[in-house]
C-alpha cells in the first residue's frame, strides 16, 4: 500500500522471503511486531488529519477529506485507520495464531 511505512514493507517481504524456510517463524515474530506498531488508530489519524501538521503534509483541503472520512469511520465503529496500510496490519494482527501454520 502507498501508505505504508518502509518498516512494515521490509518486514513484510522477509517474511514472504522466508516462507518454508528456517528463518519463518523469526520472520513471522518480526511481521506482527511490526504490524502491531504500525497500525493507527481511527482517533490517532483524526488527530493528524486536523492539526497543522496534517494540514500540510496533505494539503488543507485533502486533510479536511481525509479527517471526514476518519469521523465516519469512527461513527460505523471503525477503531482503526482503513488506509491500505493499516487494514494490513489489521489483517496481520487479526490473524496472528494462523500465520504461524
Amino acid at each position: 500500500a502507498p501508505s505504508c511505512c518502509p518498516e512494515l514493507e521490509t518486514a513484510g517481504e522477509i517474511w514472504l522471503e522466508s516462507l518454508g524456510t528456517d528463518a519463518q517463524e523469526a520472520a513471522t515474530k518480526a511481521l506482527i511486531a511490526e504490524a502491531k506498531t504500525d497500525i493507527c488508530t481511527i482517533d490517532s489519524v483524526y488527530n493528524f488529519f486536523v492539526s497543522d501538521e496534517g494540514k500540510k503534509v496533505f494539503g488543507e483541503e485533502k486533510a479536511k477529506e481525509l479527517a471526514e472520512h476518519a469521523k465516519e469511520v469512527k461513527e460505523a465503529g471503525g477503531e482503526y485507520c482503513d488506509c491500505g496500510a493499516c487494514a494490513g496490519a489489521k489483517f496481520i494482527t487479526e490473524h496472528e495464531s494462523e500465520m504461524y501454520n
